[in-house]
């Protein structure tokens, strides 16, 4: 996809001078005092911020926090913290300014270059949500660079990520977003094969969409969780009362018939962990699974089969993994994750992971250096994975060719 990169402008000096908005995603968690309790989404957007400094713009960064109602604002709904912390890591003051749409003067002058502004949170604005066309050209007014910064926003049309773009004299990716379409394509669209897709969660329904555009591009497709349970059932094995969706065994069978209709396979698990209830101290038991009983839970798969898929996943040329395969929070119920994770990390192949159950297991596994691309997207990251356009790759393509 050809888009724009914030990158590629500053480094042939057209940023100088320029007033650059950046639409970050800095929606941080906080506690019920207002401390922001973990600043990754923080730290991510300095590079772009400083490359926009460092080239001699003038430069103003926002993002939505928490889901305020527009129009009404509250001090929990304020960006205060965060521009406060951001000061911190680029050992500046970071001023916040409120009602920004319809312009703004900082010290009753206007930005300059090598100044910085956190614009207050954008949710608030009204019509944000529904990429209102006079708020989007208010925003596009204030600046001649707009700059999208946020992938995990890059599935919503909005007036601070759709808009704006739309309307800003130059539109284009920076540095986090760029990097999240150079990974996705290099996953998706040319894989070095063979490509496997790991797909996991507690319901197939939640993720059917994914699972059967991979269907027609992966050359193997492991499932894991309560979705493996139902495509356990499809195959006509028992799962006894492991969380499933029997009402979708069609949609798992055709799944499983696309795949081997075209040489592929959906592994089927051969041994699973069980408990009879679902608890952290529960008793873990091994089994085949052809003997899982009427009182059984699945909550893991076993060694023989995290065995055989980590050998599979070792001789893999590109690795797309969404979903731990086993209640891995539970230290009883973690192995089949772990394994998973520990081949991913030694194989050969390009690794592209998202999520957020998956990103959990791969910070309790330590396996973060090993992975070849982490994304942070979310909501984002699955629907690239349904083989979806995203709003925000749309409209930075058009604009590129504008």
């Amino acid at each position: 996809m050809e888009f724009i990169r914030f990158s590629d402008l500053c480094a042939r000096g057209e940023v100088a001078g320029k007033r650059v908005f950046i639409r970050a995603d800095l929606n941080v968690p906080m506690d019920d005092s207002g401390k922001i309790t973990e600043d990754t989404r923080i730290r991510a957007s300095v590079a772009c911020i400083t490359m926009a400094l460092e080239a001699g713009a003038a430069v103003m960064v926002t993002s939505h926090l928490g889901r305020p109602s527009e129009g009404c604002f509250s001090p929990s709904d304020s960006l205060a913290p965060v521009a406060q912390r951001l000061g911190e890591l680029l050992k500046r003051e970071v001023p916040l300014v409120s009602d920004w749409v319809d312009g703004f003067k900082l010290d009753g002058r206007a930005l300059e270059p090598g100044q910085l502004v956190m614009l207050e949170n954008c949710r608030i604005n009204v019509g944000e949500k529904k990429n209102n066309e006079s708020l989007a050209r208010k925003m596009a007014e204030l600046c001649d660079i707009f700059v999208h910064d946020a992938f995990g926003t890059a599935h919503r049309a909005e007036a601070s990520t759709y808009g704006i773009a739309q309307f800003a004299p130059v539109a284009c990716a920076g540095p986090l977003l760029a990097a999240e379409i150079d990974a996705i394509g290099k996953a998706l669209k040319n894989p070095k094969r063979p490509l496997v897709a790991i797909v996991a969660g507690s319901k197939v329904s939640t993720k059917l969409t994914i699972l059967k555009a991979l269907a027609d591009n992966v050359d193997q497709l492991i499932v894991g969780g309560g979705i493996a349970n139902t495509f356990m059932l499809a195959a006509g094995l028992q799962i006894g009362k492991s969380l499933a969706e029997p009402d979708l065994l069609d949609e798992a069978k055709a799944v499983i018939l696309s795949m081997t209709a075209r040489g592929a396979a959906v592994p089927i698990p051969t041994d699973v962990v069980t408990a009879k209830e679902f608890k952290s101290d529960a008793k873990a038991t091994v089994k085949a699974a052809a003997d899982v009983q009427g009182d059984d839970m699945i909550l893991d798969i076993g060694p023989q089969t995290a065995q055989q898929l980590a050998e599979q996943l070792e001789s893999a040329g590109t690795i797309v993994w969404n979903g731990p395969v086993g209640v891995f929070e539970f230290p009883a119920f973690e192995a089949g994750t772990k394994r998973i994770a520990k081949a991913i990390a030694e194989s050969d192949a390009y690794s592209l992971a998202g999520g957020g159950d998956t990103l959990a297991a791969i910070a309790k596994y330590g396996i973060e250096k090993k992975i070849d691309y982490i994304s942070t997207g979310g909501g984002a990251f699955l629907e690239v994975l349904e083989g979806k356009t995203l709003p925000a790759f749309e409209i930075l393509a058009r604009r590129a060719k504008a």
